[in-house]
This record gives C-alpha cells, sequence and structure tokens, in this order.
C-alpha cells in the first residue's frame, strides 16, 4: 500500500519521521511524508524527512513559536494556509499513492486543530480515502489536553474517511521518563502500522498465498467512525521437525516426514490462531467493546514456512464469531523475519469507554470554565478611584 503520510505538529512529525526512517530501510519504497507545524523548533527536531518537505505555516500570526495549545487557531491557520500545504503535497506526486494518512497529537494545539481542517479538504481533492491516526492525551496531562482532544476528535470522525485511535493513557508504564514513554509509544504506532501498510509487497519471499492489499484495507475502513488495532508477536521461530534428520537416517523418510508435516501443521495452526486471540484480546491502540466492531481484517506476517492457510482461516472465523458485523477480511504477508506477527484491525467500533470518560471530562470542563468566568472578580473591582481615561 503506497501511503501518503502528513505529520500534523509535534507528535505527528515525529511518528511520520519514524515511518520514513522505516522505509528507507526497506526493500520497496511505499510511504511518502511530509511535516507540517507552526513551530519552528519542531520542524528542525526532525532527522528523516527532508528540508522541503517540512512545511512552517501561520509565520505571521505566532512568528514560528507554535499555538500554545490553542486548537482554534490552529484550526484557523491551517484553514487560511491551505493552499500552500496542498501545493506542497501536489508538488511530492499523488498520482501513484492509495491512501493518504495525516497524524496528529489530538491534545496540542496545531495537530489537534488542523488535522481536522487539512482531511476535510483532501477528501474534497481527491479520490484516494483520507484517514487519520489520532494520539489521545493522558488524563493526568491536565483538563485542557483531553478538552482539545475531545473538541478535536468530535470533529475528525466527521471529516476523515476513518479514524484510528492511540490512547496514550493505556500504554504508559510506571516510573518511565516523559521522553522514553513518547518513544516507546511511537514506536508502537509505527511497528502496527507500517506492518499493515505494507502487506501485499512483493520481496524476495514472494507474495503470500492469501494477500492482502491496499484494496482489502479500504473497504474495511469504509464505513467510517473510530478503528483500533491489535497487535501480538511470537517468540523466535524455531526450525520445523522435518528439516531435521531422521533418528534412522533414511529408512522410511517418505513417511516419517508425511508424519511430522502433518504435526506442524496443526501446530502452525494453532500458534496463528493464538497470536490472533492474543492481538484482539490484548493491549489494543484504543481499549474499546470489540464486539461492537462493525468490521475486521486478519493480518499474519512472519517467514513465509511458517504461514499456515488453514491457521488464517480459523482465526478469521474466530473474529468474525466476536464482532457486531460479518465482514472479516485477512490474509498472510511473507517477510524475512525470526518471528511471526498478528495484526488485527477493528474497524468503525461502537463503544469505547475511554472515547466516552474523554467526551464527560470536555463538557465538565467547559461547564467549569463558563461558572469560572460569572465568578471572576479581580481587585480592582472597586469604582472608588476615577481611571485617568475611559
Amino acid at each position: 500500500m503506497r501511503v501518503f503520510f502528513i505529520g500534523f505538529g509535534q507528535a505527528g512529525g515525529k511518528i511520520v519521521d519514524m515511518f520514513i526512517e522505516q522505509d528507507k530501510k526497506a526493500p520497496v519504497r511505499s510511504f511518502r511524508g511530509i511535516a507540517v507545524n507552526t513551530a519552528r523548533t519542531d520542524l528542525m527536531g526532525l532527522r528523516n524527512i527532508e528540508l522541503k518537505d517540512r512545511i512552517l505555516i501561520g509565520q505571521t500570526v505566532v512568528k514560528g513559536h507554535g499555538v500554545g495549545t490553542d486548537n482554534v487557531t490552529g484550526a484557523k491557520i491551517t484553514a487560511d494556509e491551505i493552499d500552500s500545504i496542498i501545493n506542497t503535497i501536489d508538488s511530492r506526486g499523488t498520482h501513484d499513492i492509495d491512501a493518504f494518512v495525516v497524524i496528529a497529537g489530538l491534545g496540542g494545539g496545531t495537530g489537534s486543530g488542523g488535522t481536522p481542517v487539512l482531511c476535510r479538504h483532501l477528501k474534497r481533492i481527491y479520490r484516494e480515502p483520507v484517514y487519520a491516526v489520532g494520539i489521545l492525551p493522558a488524563p493526568e496531562e491536565g483538563r485542557l489536553y483531553s478538552y482539545n482532544a475531545a473538541r478535536s476528535l468530535s470533529t475528525l470522525v466527521n471529516e476523515a474517511d476513518n479514524t484510528f485511535i492511540f490512547d496514550n493513557s493505556a500504554w504508559k508504564n510506571e516510573g518511565e521518563s516523559v521522553r522514553m514513554a513518547y518513544e516507546r509509544l511511537n514506536d508502537e504506532i509505527v511497528r502496527r502500522f507500517g506492518v499493515l501498510f505494507r502487506a501485499g509487497e512483493v520481496g524476495k519471499t514472494g507474495v503470500g498465498e492469501m494477500v492482502v492489499d491496499s484494496s482489502e484495507i479500504i473497504n474495511t475502513l469504509r464505513g467510517g467512525g473510530v478503528s483500533s488495532i491489535g497487535y501480538a508477536i511470537s517468540e523466535k521461530v524455531t526450525k520445523s521437525a522435518k528439516q531435521k534428520k531422521g533418528f534412522l537416517g533414511g529408512f522410511s523418510v517418505k513417511k516419517k516426514d508425511n508424519a511430522e508435516e502433518v504435526l506442524t501443521g496443526e501446530d502452525k495452526s494453532a500458534k496463528i490462531i493464538g497470536l490472533v486471540r492474543r492481538a484482539m484480546l490484548g493491549r489494543l491502540t484504543l481499549p474499546c467493546d470489540y464486539t461492537t466492531a462493525e468490521r475486521a481484517l486478519v493480518l499474519i506476517a512472519g517467514p513465509s514456512d511458517e504461514m499456515d492457510r488453514k491457521g488464517v482461516e480459523k482465526s478469521k472465523s474466530w473474529v468474525e464469531e466476536n464482532i457486531a458485523g460479518v465482514e472479516v477480511r485477512g490474509g498472510d504477508y511473507p517477510l524475512e523475519s525470526s518471528k511471526i506477527a498478528a495484526v488485527v484491525v477493528l474497524a468503525s467500533i461502537g463503544d469505547a469507554p475511554r472515547i466516552r470518560e474523554l467526551l464527560e471530562i470536555a463538557k465538565e470542563t467547559k461547564e467549569d470554565v463558563i461558572r469560572s468566568k460569572e465568578r471572576r472578580v479581580t481587585m480592582f473591582d472597586d469604582d472608588s478611584v476615577d481611571p485617568l481615561f475611559e
């Protein structure tokens, strides 16, 4: 899948920078990316996105210093400078891409405000689907960030073709520094989406038996709304028993190989089914009620000799039994690796407690702001002293 990434704001820019780094190491180049920001220092901190692909907006308004967590200003600046952003995207080439993916932290100012605006214009201009990856702030980051995220998300779900959510609070580890936490969380995002978007590539290991191409992903995500991704990885894969020499050194080799092949085949199926269960029931990018998902996609990636059609089919059936809808797509993605990974996309989720909590926090914050304005008094409200002028 050929993807055009747009990193909006500090968080989005860093993640796209990591995607470009991953793409440079891959045998097939599939990703293209730019970074958009109102803060010059954030753009200068990127390492893999070329300088010509870093766009500074709002210079006449905020002088390159960012919008200070004001996402209304972020949205206005983006709307005012949307033509220059679209022209930059056009100049990088869009004729061969399969989808746009806009990535942003939803609790800040630039990405939170600008992403819905950009998604609206991309959908208006291009035929390719426009997806968003939104990172939710943890509650302890402050109510302002939660309020920003709620406003941004409630707008974004109506502007993007589908919105993937990554919840920081579900992935934090105790005692971890802020810098280490963000690096690890960004790495988790890039690993999951990297496997998903690269599915269907033709590499040294050939093509999978059940190919997951861009149309499979696009059809899974076509319902809109909010989606979550599960991911699980196996221990290092050991060589199968059939590759070892027989104990009798040549007697009844064919019979023994056939028996072992049946046993290892069953083992491969069980391993794949177990991985898919772990991916779906384990830590999702957005903790949610998976039984409310309308569609799903199951992808198994790893060494070609560990791919098992029966295991993939059984995994798809198990996922179908556990979600609200009946559309479950899936396949395998052979690659050079010593491990097997399972990716499960749960599309168009009907219920996620974290989002309900976020919207509730935003509602309370708005009410508190209104009350505080009504109660506001200052030391200089006394009219006994006349001002110099009115």
